[in-house]
């Protein structure tokens, strides 16, 4: 195993990486899909030093001494801990990436990624494969999603755009959903939010189950091929766009959900 103590700006270059463990609390991350040799390149850190270690396995991580993945919701230490760091490892390596309020971008990876934030803003772009990311009032921004996507937050808000997912799972308490998707004919939805409102734009052309639904919000749909439930503690637009296959669910408890239709272009 191979130990770095980083105090000042530097640049260090890897062997083969296998999977990456990064966890940095303020200040800006980049996690970037690479053809060439994995590199750290940091541009600059505060007053508590960045441990990287390179192990026997190959696995790469970077964090504080005191901050741990299972411990990093609720992480709270004295001292300055503002770090800009970019890292660029193989597009198949599976990656965690966490933040205490510092933004991050991963992009480009098919593997399983895992991304953690307090009040940070996350921005996923063009990653596929298996991603979870939860936050605690951090907002999420996917940009290009394939794949399966499961985001958990509090307050925060999740941004799907240009999305083709295989799996979207997102459940927030107040945060905002907003997703803008091409469903495959395998691709299936559910969105649940307790006060957040939801918004949904299909395709025209769109193949797909869908139901709608809150206790008390408002629902409303651009296609007119669902039917209506409008009851006291109950509104709903259920139905089957085109040939069905797909899936949409979308639910809330006192916000509202609107359902958009693409152009037919």
């Amino acid at each position: 195993m191979c130990e770095w103590t980083i105090g000042k700006p530097e640049q260090i270059t890897f062997g083969a990486v296998s999977g990456l463990n990064v966890w940095i609390v303020a200040g800006r991350l980049a996690v970037l899909a690479s053809d060439g040799p994995p590199a750290l390149e940091v541009t600059s850190v505060g007053d508590i030093p960045l441990i990287v270690t390179h192990d026997d396995d190959g696995t790469l991580t970077v964090s504080y001494k005191d901050l741990t993945w299972d411990g990093l919701l609720s992480w709270l230490r004295p001292g300055r801990r503002e770090s800009v760091l970019t890292l660029t490892v193989p597009k198949d390596c599976p990656v965690s990436a966490g933040v205490v309020s510092a933004s991050a971008v991963v992009a480009g990876f098919e593997a399983r990624t895992a991304v953690k934030s307090v009040s940070g803003e996350v921005v996923l772009d063009g990653v596929s494969g298996e991603i979870h990311a939860d936050t605690v009032s951090g907002p999420v921004e996917s940009r290009g999603l394939v794949g399966d996507l499961s985001f958990k937050s509090v307050s925060g808000d999740l941004t799907v755009a240009r999305g083709r997912p295989r799996r979207l799972k997102a459940g927030t308490v107040s945060g905002r959903i907003t997703a803008d998707l091409e469903l495959p004919p395998t691709g299936h939805v559910t969105l649940n939010s307790v006060s957040g409102e939801v918004v949904v734009r299909l395709p025209h052309s769109v193949e797909a189950d869908v139901a709608i639904r809150s206790t008390s919000g408002r629902v409303g749909s651009a296609f007119s091929e669902l039917d209506r439930v409008d009851q006291p503690g109950r509104k709903a637009l259920t139905g089957r766009i085109g040939g069905g296959m797909a899936s949409l669910s979308a639910t809330t408890l006192s916000a509202d959900v609107t359902l958009l239709k693409g152009d037919p272009s």
